[in-house]
């Protein structure tokens, strides 16, 4: 079986990309849902 570097290739930048925005969003994303349970409580 031979495994086909070019799908790596794609996929790469794409999953760097994607890491880095959860990266950047997930803090803000986090406080905004404590504040909704706790506005909820």
């Amino acid at each position: 079986m031979d495994f086909d570097f070019r799908l790596l290739i794609v996929l790469a930048p794409l999953a760097a990309a994607g890491g880095w925005a959860i990266y950047n969003v997930l803090p803000s994303l986090l406080k905004q849902v404590q504040t909704l349970m706790s506005n909820k409580n």
